[in-house]
């Protein structure tokens, strides 16, 4: 592994002059600032030379210090090493008035989505992007929403005769090679799009020649309402990104700003976090799986799985009182402790869940039917999975066997004994063999935690952070002090940034927060792992059939709430 001093000393060889290319001192993970004139050189070195190897763009993003500095606008790329472990993020400043970079989508294709994010939330624009238009908001969306002075209760309606339509669909194709093609709507109302996604493909026949995927019908501005609630308001928020498995979203976050503030959840609350976590992975494998062999024609696998997913949800629905969104973490550990009957419980879920799943893989796994619609399907190669910035099960189906829990364990993942599973032909059969398998391997963490799950606070003990017990506030002064200013004023996080990440269901779901010293984040942006996923999806589908489409689609476990926030 390449050390910093390492990396710092490849940069400075072949970017010296500090006025282009300089460091910031210390920090989360090693940054540096970048003159917008040097940026696809400092980049493409990033991602070639042998010490930096940043083959994996995580995210884009935009931040607006409007009134705070100028040049008003950042450009905010992480990077990440496969190869080494490290992490490297990039600030370019841009002026309000000039707001353009170059694109990377050159170097990284992972680019396309969130240089598009980027622009239709700030204005910046991406010089040589092969598609720079708006991808949350409407084409009839007037101005940009994250930005410090937008309006946030502006509305703007997309009427019908204004929806988008690609230029390719709109020039007729028909020639002696394509007698006759058409082109189709999958969506947004459709029973197999597992949410308000929208794909325009042109059909030759029943095979897709050309597909382009619109997602901006659910977005609600999961940033811009961080921005005006207090640190821990923001919990509830974060339930409603991948709400299929919305307790590990809300660790992701909560483990975010516990970085920030320089505190560690109690030992129990950390295992108590981990058994909700996996039993919450297992529930989204369980809707992906069934609810993508459904698509499919499969009834029956569906029912058999559904049952191990409600019944985990009563373990859920114990301990936070909510099944879909539970708001049960709290920064600093959790919202109380769980019930009495916990541990039984859970011990009942890991004798119930194995036999389900293995009634389900008796009926699916060799399955003639399902194999001859699935072997072969939506494969993508583990250097096309990198460059589109994919993690998760889908990666690992590629043969790459990256996993945050083992890579950069938290919440005491390294000392737990799980494998990683992979699978090496990346096509729509191996996302459901690494699925399954990870469900097993799920159990068997969740049956490691219970075994040693601790006594103990299930929260800090620090009142600047978490609430004093109610008992104590009825009573003491200082307790409604410190309760009053919580709930009024939020807590104070240290003046910085920070990128947290955990493993999500999808992949690794990252929170990159700035905080001015104040109660309520500055800037929470989110790395929704379906996004980059789902950008490949249209380019994917090229020379399938229509019918491969969805096979394609349910494979990648598309979350609406994630892809769009």
């Amino acid at each position: 592994m390449a050390t910093r001093e390492a990396r710092r000393a490849a940069v400075r060889q072949a970017f010296p002059d500090e006025n282009l290319v300089r460091e910031l001192p210390g920090g989360d993970q090693q940054t540096f600032v970048v003159d917008r004139k040097v940026l696809w050189d400092f980049a493409k070195h990033l991602k070639e030379h042998p010490d930096l190897s940043c083959d994996l763009l995580l995210d884009v993003c935009g931040v607006d210090w409007w009134g705070k500095r100028t040049p008003r606008f950042d450009v905010v790329y992480h990077l990440y090493s496969l190869r080494h472990g490290h992490r490297i993020r990039v600030k370019v400043p841009v002026a309000e008035e000039d707001p353009v970079v170059p694109s990377v989508y050159g170097l990284w294709k992972a680019a396309d989505w969130f240089e598009r994010e980027a622009y239709d939330m700030f204005g910046i624009r991406f010089s040589g992007h092969p598609n720079l238009r708006r991808i949350l908001t409407h084409e009839s969306f007037q101005g940009h929403a994250l930005r410090k002075d937008y309006d946030p209760g502006q509305r703007w309606l997309l009427k019908e005769e204004e929806q988008y339509v690609p230029q390719w669909a709109k020039i007729p194709q028909e020639d002696e090679d394509h007698f006759e093609t058409q082109v189709l709507n999958l969506g947004p109302a459709h029973p197999a799009t597992h949410g308000t996604l929208r794909t325009v493909v042109r059909l030759d026949g029943e095979i897709i020649t050309e597909a382009e995927t619109e997602i901006g019908y659910l977005h609600r501005c999961f940033e811009k309402m961080s921005e005006r609630h207090t640190w821990n308001q923001v919990i509830p928020y974060t339930d409603r990104l991948n709400y299929c498995s919305a307790m590990i979203n809300g660790v992701g976050y909560a483990f975010t700003v516990e970085n920030m503030l320089g505190i560690e959840a109690p030992p129990r609350a950390q295992a108590v976090r981990v058994i909700l976590s996996e039993l919450s992975r297992i529930m989204d494998h369980i809707v992906d799986i069934g609810a993508n062999l459904t698509d499919l024609g499969a009834m029956t696998p569906f029912l058999y799985l559904y049952q191990a997913r409600e019944e985990i949800y009563s373990v859920l629905e114990a301990c936070a009182g909510g099944r879909l969104t539970v708001s049960y973490v709290r920064i600093g550990g959790l919202a109380n402790d769980v019930p009495h009957d916990f541990a039984d419980a859970v011990r009942y879920l890991l004798k119930r869940i194995p036999p389900l799943i293995d009634d389900m893989e008796k009926l699916i796994t060799e399955n003639r039917i399902f194999r001859e619609r699935t072997e072969g399907i939506g494969k993508i190669s583990a250097e096309e999975a990198i460059n589109w910035g994919w993690t998760g099960p889908c990666l690992r189906a590629c043969g790459v066997a990256y996993d945050v829990r083992k890579a950069h364990p938290y919440l005491g993942y390294d000392q737990y004994d799980f494998k990683v599973p992979i699978a090496h032909t990346g096509d729509t059969y191996a996302r459901y063999l690494v699925r399954v398998e990870e469900m097993r391997q799920s159990l068997r963490i969740v049956e490691q935690a219970l075994a040693n799950l601790p006594d103990g606070p299930i929260i800090v003990e620090n009142h600047h952070v978490a609430l004093p017990p109610k008992a104590r506030v009825y009573t003491e002064m200082e307790s409604l002090i410190y309760h009053f200013k919580l709930i009024m004023e939020g807590m104070k996080v240290p003046a910085g940034e920070y990128y947290g990440y955990v493993e999500g269901a999808n992949g690794e779901l990252g929170f990159y927060a700035i905080s001015d010293g104040g109660g309520k984040p500055y800037r929470l942006k989110v790395r929704p792992p379906c996004f980059a996923i789902f950008q490949a999806y249209p380019h994917m589908l090229k020379g399938h059939l229509v019918a491969d489409s969805v096979a394609i689609l349910g494979s990648l476990n598309i979350i609406a709430g994630e892809l769009d926030r």
